[in-house]
């Protein structure tokens, strides 16, 4: 109730967690709702007033939605969900970090690069790293990103993410991370 009691922005957030539930509640049943790959993140800082010794770490695992777009030419556009659980530390301050979301994938059939975008609600265990505040545990994750399949089941990814309350708080610095990974493709 604490987020429906908000303001204006916090019955939006509200609203965006259950429509999120609901579109994975229901396509969890759904035949091809397939988990696509599982890996490992890591990033730092850019940018920021406070914020340039701020590190990320996390575990993800990427579903794919069973609705995929194709074309003649090889193009493909495939939405799927993303799922990460992690470790955020800046400011001599730790705290754990989650996020799950929904994202859209761009690739071509012969070639190995894709492009990757997504937005996700984010948790954080502790808002309040030293002298920088995020002023709420609740944030959104932004992110636009490219990845390399150099083999058939092994994954190289950079993302450029962007995390802030969206306005939620009057503390609002936002955080910047360049983030690199590796997944397992299945």
């Amino acid at each position: 109730m604490y987020l429906l009691q908000r303001s204006r922005g916090g019955c939006c957030v509200a609203r965006w967690a259950i429509v999120s539930f609901l579109l994975v509640v229901g396509t969890v049943g759904a035949q091809e709702f397939s988990l696509e790959s599982v890996g490992a993140r890591s990033g730092f800082a850019v940018g920021g007033k406070g914020t340039a010794d701020f590190l990320q770490a996390e575990a993800f695992a990427d579903c794919n939605f069973p609705w995929r777009s194709e074309s003649d030419s090889g193009w493909w556009l495939q939405p799927k969900l993303n799922i990460s659980l992690g470790w955020l530390g800046g400011n001599g301050v730790n705290s754990v970090i989650g996020t799950v979301g929904p994202a859209l994938v761009l690739g071509h059939a012969r070639f190995p690069l894709s492009l990757e975008g997504g937005m996700s609600p984010t948790l954080l265990g502790r808002y309040e790293f030293g002298s920088t505040s995020y002023g709420e545990p609740v944030q959104f994750t932004s992110y636009l990103g490219l990845n390399l399949d150099f083999t058939r089941h092994l994954r190289l990814g950079y993302r450029f993410q962007h995390m802030s309350n969206a306005g939620l708080s009057h503390y609002n610095p936002g955080l910047n991370i360049n983030m690199v990974a590796l997944s397992y493709v299945f």
